[in-house]
């Protein structure tokens, strides 16, 4: 089997074109894995669509299927323009979580960058768990899939990984949730960290950044219409969250290399 390895900020993919097959799951799980696989947050399947350009569906390194990916759709951008199968610079692509637009930058005949358009962001009150023996607040958001954002002053000493899966995994979640600690700079920067459900700890997370901002606005913290640099463990995303609630996305997108694995 084929793939190319992508990442977008370190939210690294394995991206495969052709249709899912059956033992998906233990595929995911054997090449994800760090030291006996490739490596990876998990793999993307990209194929033709028929209500949109392409249509792509993501397993994250445990198996499971996830609804949405911001940096893995900003990949298949690339991928499907790198690789010849689409001349177009702006595209529509199917995802469990309905039609995402992109917009492609080109730099020497090589997609660099891409702009997506994420649908609205569905905010609720905050809410407060006790998870590891203390109460904490936050605030549910969707963008596609669930996210439970918490604001800290200190984002960088956050025990993430025990706090994380605690989280994901609580009652209140039944079918899990991604969780991010959330630090506000400024009106226009956060620093985020995250615990991808089903992925654990990852170097970014779009949707995340996405949540995050919409929680931001949402808050008070950040303005509407204006960008919002999220400050990620592998690089910097621009969020827009439009007074509609409409969110997009810019950010980098790289091919790491081309494999091929005996199955």
């Amino acid at each position: 089997m084929k793939f190319t390895k992508m990442h977008g900020l370190g939210n690294d993919y394995l991206y495969v074109f052709g249709e899912v097959p059956p033992d998906i799951a233990a595929l995911s799980q054997k090449l994800s894995d760090r030291h006996f696989g490739a490596g990876s947050d998990g793999m993307v399947y990209i194929s033709r669509s028929q209500t949109a350009d392409f249509k792509m569906r993501i397993f994250n390194a445990d198996g499971s299927e996830a609804m949405m990916c911001g940096n893995g759709i900003r990949c298949v951008g690339k991928y499907v323009y790198d690789k010849g199968y689409t001349d177009k610079t702006d595209l529509r692509i199917e995802t469990l979580s309905g039609v995402k637009r992109l917009r492609l930058q080109v730099i020497g005949g090589t997609v660099a960058a891409v702009t997506v358009r994420m649908g609205a962001a569905e905010t609720q009150p905050e809410r407060t768990l006790r998870v590891d023996g203390r109460e904490i607040v936050y605030l549910p958001v969707s963008v596609g899939n669930p996210h439970a954002v918490i604001f800290t002053d200190d984002a960088e000493h956050i025990p993430l990984e025990r706090l994380g899966p605690a989280i994901e995994r609580h009652p209140d979640f039944p079918g899990g949730v991604n969780v991010e600690f959330v630090q506000p700079l400024s009106r226009e920067r956060l620093r985020m960290r995250v615990w991808e459900r089903g992925s654990g700890v990852t170097m970014a997370c779009g949707t995340g950044a996405c949540a995050s901002a919409a929680a931001a606005v949402a808050k008070g913290i950040c303005a509407a219409d204006k960008p919002v640099g999220v400050v990620l463990d592998g690089g910097t995303l621009e969020i827009t969250v439009a007074r509609n609630r409409s969110v997009t996305m810019t950010g980098p997108a790289a091919t790491v290399y081309e494999g091929e694995a005996a199955l």
